[in-house]
Order: structure tokens, then sequence, then C-alpha cells
């Protein structure tokens, strides 16, 4: 098996957060998908779990966050800046919230971040990796 990323997430309304991540570009295995979890997937590297709740205590008795922490914040890398901000504006007319930090536009790298209808914090980003092309390890983004 090849090395890929597995993200859970616990999730007040399993339905309301499929339609949420669908929105912004997942999409669903129905193969793994129950009443109580959804494999949500992003790429063939990386997809996310989504659990209720009762789902998510069986793995684990550590409590759920509030809304208003962070313990994480994942990044999703975009086609474009066009495609930050469609993300942007799917998250905000689903449920989540968008722009939750400060836009961060270095002109090679684009950055908008928004939370999920759980709070969960997420970014979509961009880059132009074509401006790195000529900086050392070293060099700063």
């Amino acid at each position: 098996m090849s090395r890929t990323i597995f993200v859970s997430l616990p999730v007040t309304d399993l339905q309301a957060s499929m339609a949420f991540y669908e929105s912004i570009g997942f999409t669903n295995n129905p193969q793994f998908t129950d009443a109580t979890a959804a494999w949500m997937v992003w790429s063939d590297a990386i997809s996310f779990m989504l659990l209720t709740h009762a789902k998510w205590q069986g793995f684990t008795n550590r409590p759920i966050p509030p809304k208003t922490s962070s313990e994480v914040m994942l990044a999703l890398s975009c086609d474009s800046r066009d495609a930050v901000d469609a993300m942007i504006g799917a998250a905000g007319a689903h449920g989540g919230t968008p722009d939750i930090n400060p836009i961060e536009d270095h002109g090679s790298m684009y950055n908008r971040d928004f939370t999920d209808p759980d709070g969960h914090a997420l970014g979509a980003m961009w880059m132009d990796m074509s401006a790195f092309a000529s900086r050392d390890k070293a060099g700063e983004l």
C-alpha cells in the first residue's frame, strides 16, 4: 500500500458535513460510508473520515474540542487563485465560515482559511511553483 493520510474528524451532522466537503471538491467513497462515518476523498493520497460523535468516541476517550478551538489547520492545495476563491465561496455557502484569518497574498502564494460546519480549520492555498525554482533550499517563502 502506498503512503496515504486519513484525517479523522468528529462531526455533529454527517449528511451536512458530507455535503460541505463535496461542495469544496471532495468525493465520497460509498464503499466505506454508512450512518456513522463517511470516507471523503481529496486525492489518491489524502482522505478525510467524517465520524459522528458516537463513532468518534469509539476510537478515543479524549473530549471533542469546541468549535472555537483549533488543534491543527489543514491546507488543501488548489490549482489557481480562482480555485482558492471558489473553495472559500463554497465553504461559506455550505455552513462553513470563510476567512477566519487575514487573507495571505504573497504574489506567488495565496492562502485563505475557513472552517467547516464543526469548526475544523482548513486552508485553501495556491502556489506558483515556478516562482520558487530559482531559490536555493535555504531561501525563504
